[in-house]
């Protein structure tokens, strides 16, 4: 089989309909589109959720509770087995974690996990620390910073 070969499946590809061409097609006169009203006309479309004047149901429904969603602040996990790719005695930052792939995420913010075990000792730049990563590179003789947001400076960072 070659590419002059393939075509598409029996069925895929139908003509289109021609409205509008006489009586005997079909779809003459009204083409399709009954009669009257708003949707027999050029232009004549509702938006979505549009009841014809009747309170749509997204209005008919009670408002209850609330969503914390927007103020939820979330984290992009690095276990400190991942850790493991940096030269032993050197300090890890952001930019080193997004350059060796660990950070590939819609969030800015990096927790580091304590997942698997780490033989270096490394200084650890990041925005929140779990426990047990904490106990595992401060073990090895390494230092966690927690990055903290000031408004007024950029970013800080702050031994914990």
């Amino acid at each position: 089989m070659r590419l002059h070969d393939l075509s598409p499946r029996h069925g895929a590809k139908r003509p289109r309909k021609r409205i509008g061409r006489g009586e005997a097609s079909g779809q003459g006169k009204t083409s399709g589109r009954g009669h009257k009203g708003q949707m027999s006309r050029s232009g004549g479309k509702n938006r979505i959720g549009f009841e014809g004047g009747q309170m749509p149901l997204v209005r008919r429904l009670p408002k209850r509770g609330f969503s914390n969603a927007a103020h939820r602040i979330s984290y992009l996990p690095v276990n400190v087995t991942a850790l493991n790719q940096f030269k032993d005695a050197t300090e890890v930052t952001l930019e080193d974690l997004k350059k060796a792939g660990l950070t590939n995420g819609t969030t800015d913010r990096i927790k580091i996990l304590g997942q698997g075990e780490i033989s270096r000792k490394l200084i650890v730049n990041a925005h929140s620390f779990s426990e047990s990563a904490k106990a595992q590179i401060e073990g090895k003789g390494g230092e966690c910073r927690v990055i903290t947001r000031n408004p007024a400076k950029k970013e800080s960072t702050q031994k914990v």
